[in-house]
């Protein structure tokens, strides 16, 4: 909190790719009261996870199950940085669906 004002000063440090469109987010959610969001690069960190790996091993699949539905967060950072720079993205629409049993009238 600024002494002597009623403004304050908040600090956080979240992902360069989580970062775009962030000003405007901040402004939409303080109702345009956060004049002067600004962003510095503090330091950098290897984000440890392969975006491109599945399960193969039987432990693995013990482990994970076989859907894997824990997000791979080094994925979805390369999926967003493909989507904003208008690449294509390998999504499934339907990844694990059972066939839907279809009932006919009888007139």
């Amino acid at each position: 909190m600024a002494e002597g004002s009623t403004t304050f000063s908040v600090t956080a440090v979240l992902p360069v790719v989580e970062s775009f469109g962030f000003a405007p987010e901040i402004r939409k959610q303080t109702s345009g009261l956060a004049v002067s969001p600004q962003l510095f690069f503090s330091h950098w960190e290897v984000v440890d996870i392969d975006p491109f790996w599945v399960p193969s091993t039987q432990e693995e699949y013990l482990h994970f199950g076989d859907k894997a539905d824990a997000e791979n967060r080094a994925r979805k950072y390369v999926d967003d940085v493909r989507r904003r720079k208008g690449l294509p993205v390998e999504r499934k629409i339907v990844e694990h669906a059972e066939k839907q049993r279809t009932l006919s009238k009888k007139k």
